[in-house]
């Protein structure tokens, strides 16, 4: 299965603030210096990268003083507008010491709901990676109201990957993949290498009340669910070492594989 995983050329990286950040919620700068190594050299291998980034609230209440991440909407808001700024010219800055260009997207949900729009998103996504750019894509937090929101970033990570028709999707955690427990509460838990049915273990995330489920792995298998049923295979690894990417073109088996299957 990871011969054929390897080579694929249009992949989606999702990447979260856990893996962006230090506990101190300040950037974590050898981290993103290291991811931003790794996809400009996959970039130069020939892969089509799309990197769904999280952390523009975080960064901005850093660069605020805030010293914990903001709770009230409108602060919230604020901060996603001074983060997501600084954000993308982090990410320009480095990438740009690989002679690769960036490029910033901001969606909400309604704008892949109505055709037009939708359609406007598939062709920039398109002739961006035509012209060997990289798009950066995060929730347009400042601007998006309940109705128009993703909820979270694995899932637009998923709608992203369906919208540019990639052939794969790496989402990037603080957990080695899907066990077939609990392992912050069994020590004798399994990481599974490869689920051939997303609907078999959504019970192992614990639904959304859960520990493990509460904004994290359920929201990654939903994610799954939404780009294997356009074909689109799936991979939860851990971020915190960003050269294993270079684990998956290569064959090697990391984290757990969640198989598409358009005949869903």
């Amino acid at each position: 299965m990871y011969n054929e995983i390897k080579d694929i050329k249009r992949i989606v990286i999702k990447v979260g603030t856990s893996t962006l950040t230090h506990q101190t919620g300040r950037l974590n700068i050898r981290r993103v210096e290291s991811l931003v190594k790794v996809i400009s050299d996959l970039k130069n291998m020939g892969k089509e990268i799309i990197l769904v980034s999280s952390g523009a609230i975080g960064v901005g209440a850093g660069c605020m003083g805030m010293t914990e991440r903001p709770r009230e909407k409108v602060a919230k808001q604020a901060a996603a507008a001074v983060g997501q700024c600084e954000l993308m010219n982090i990410y320009a800055k480095m990438f740009r010491e690989y002679e690769h260009t960036v490029a910033q997207i901001l969606l909400t949900k309604d704008v892949v709901e109505v055709p037009e729009s939708k359609e406007n998103a598939i062709n920039t996504f398109m002739k961006l990676l035509e012209y060997g750019v990289i798009p950066i894509v995060n929730e347009n937090d400042t601007i998006s109201t309940k109705e128009a929101e993703f909820g979270d970033n694995d899932t637009l990570s998923a709608v992203v990957a369906t919208l540019a028709e990639a052939g794969l999707l790496i989402i990037l955690s603080d957990i080695d993949g899907v066990y077939d427990s609990n392992p912050k509460e069994h020590d004798d838990a399994k990481l599974i290498d490869i689920v051939e049915n997303v609907d078999d273990i959504m019970d192992v995330a614990g639904g959304a009340g859960s520990s493990l489920g509460t904004g994290g792995m359920i929201t990654k298998l939903e994610a799954a669910k939404i780009a294997g049923a356009k074909g689109i295979h799936t991979i939860i690894m851990n971020g915190s070492t960003p050269k294993h990417l270079y684990d998956i073109t290569s064959g090697i088996p990391v984290g757990t594989l969640l198989k598409g299957d358009a005949s869903k």
